[in-house]
């Protein structure tokens, strides 16, 4: 079967009816994807991956069940193990090895990529000239994006061996563009 982002998308919107959850994997697959051009590695797999790295959450919204239990309805429609493979590295509680600049990413993506866009919510101007220095003094509030764990913001930036603040630079550069679909405000918008 050839991975394509429009048999992702199939994939993840048979599963996924909530619009907060497609935000998400639409900012992960961005930011993976600005990864995947980064280390020239392909673009279209590493952002299909990240598109479906939560796929199943609103079916199984428990660590007992998210995302194992997706894994066999990955295989059944034909994924590559690969793929598969990559969507179980990204949860912390299953213990498996990041043996791939892939799986490094995808991991170090998705609660940044969830912070970051959490952080432009409350911005009038959305993602248009958020810092770093922004971005690490909210994630120092507990209360603000409550959900994201912090940990593994720092540890994702770890895995891929860069600065904090050059991770979410990045992150940020990676939404901007997608900024609209994501629900943000922009400079324009002002």
């Amino acid at each position: 079967m050839d991975v394509t982002r429009e048999r992702a998308w199939a994939t993840l919107t048979q599963y996924t009816t909530s619009e907060s959850l497609l935000r998400h994997a639409l900012a992960v697959e961005a930011s993976t994807r600005w990864y995947a051009r980064h280390f020239g590695e392909d673009e279209e797999f590493w952002g299909c991956c990240a598109l479906l790295h939560d796929f199943d959450y609103e079916i199984h919204p428990t660590l007992d069940k998210h995302p194992q239990h997706g894994a066999p309805i990955l295989r059944e429609e034909g994924y590559p193990e690969e793929l598969v493979v990559s969507v179980l590295s990204h949860a912390e509680h299953l213990g498996l090895p990041r043996d791939t600049a892939l799986k490094r990413t995808l991991f170090a993506c998705d609660e940044l990529s969830g912070f970051v866009h959490a952080c432009g919510l409350v911005r009038p101007t959305g993602l248009d000239g958020l810092e770093p220095k922004s971005v690490k003094k909210k994630l120092k509030q507990p209360s603000f994006a409550a959900g994201v764990h912090r940990d593994e913001v720092y540890a994702g930036a770890g895995l891929l061996q860069l600065p904090l603040d050059e991770h979410i630079a990045n992150v940020v550069e990676a939404l901007q563009p997608i900024a609209a679909a994501l629900g943000l405000r922009t400079a324009a918008d002002g």
